[in-house]
């Protein structure tokens, strides 16, 4: 065969396809595990963020002991035994896909447009000399050009915010992005959910607040179908369809 042959040449370009294919799904099933290892990680950072608990010097795993998860039946507020899902492996988005952990929500219902909701969720409570300090609550929905995943944390009282992160979405930097910045962040805290019929009250508004509501929060300039979106998120999941009756099963003193 001539050395400079187009033959040659396609065997070269096969061979080395192969061995760089081979070296690449080497690489990603070798670091599968680490890599599941830092999204949970990474969770839990989250978490510690919003709840007020994180500490840069502090090591993740050693914080989050102060947390404590578990798996609640959001069609009854109540939590689920270990038996049933262990809240340190219930994957939710899994189940979230999953048609026997799932349910279709209808059309007029679907605040968040997610289309399909676990039957089941992971919830994170904080306490503190044995009494409820605050709940963390994993929230999700459409944006403008993505999925919101984020946290809610509310409370011991069960109506007033302590604070909201999302940890990922692909919106618009400097626009629908800005619910990353810890200016608009902040402006959540001490925000009530519920009035006092119960009904959540709790939005962002286009354009600046009104200072005298405890409902409100500022809009972001240019993104206003993202700060819908995040509207539309609170209201379903603090709603009867989502926390809502573990919420208020809390509040009548359950565990």
């Amino acid at each position: 065969m001539a050395r400079e042959s187009v033959s040659k040449t396609f065997i070269v370009a096969i061979i080395l396809a192969g061995l760089c294919s081979l070296m690449v799904s080497g690489a990603a099933i070798g670091l599968r595990s680490k890599q599941e290892a830092n999204k949970i990680r990474d969770r839990k950072k989250n978490i510690l963020m919003v709840a007020g608990l994180y500490d840069a010097k502090a090591s993740v795993e050693e914080a989050f002991q102060q947390i404590e998860p578990r798996v609640v039946d959001l069609a009854s507020g109540e939590y689920v035994g270990k038996d049933q899902f262990d809240p340190e492996t219930f994957d939710q988005r899994a189940a979230a896909k999953d048609p026997k952990l799932s349910i279709t929500i209808p059309a007029e219902k679907d605040l968040a447009g997610i289309g399909r909701r676990e039957k089941y969720s992971l919830v994170y409570l904080v306490k503190k000399d044995d009494k409820l300090d605050q709940v963390i609550l994993p929230v999700d929905g459409k944006g403008l050009w993505s999925t919101l995943y984020g946290f809610l944390a509310i409370d011991g009282d069960l109506n007033t915010v302590r604070g909201i992160t999302f940890y990922e979405h692909a919106e618009t930097p400097g626009l629908g992005g800005e619910i990353d910045n810890p200016t608009w962040k902040a402006l959540w805290a001490d925000k009530k959910i519920y009035d006092d019929q119960g009904s959540v009250q709790l939005h962002v508004v286009k354009g600046a607040a009104d200072k005298n509501s405890p409902h409100q929060i500022d809009g972001l300039s240019g993104a206003t179908l993202t700060a819908n979106g995040v509207t539309n998120i609170v209201k379903y999941w603090l709603g009867d369809d989502g926390f809502k009756k573990m919420l208020e099963r809390l509040k009548a003193g359950g565990a």
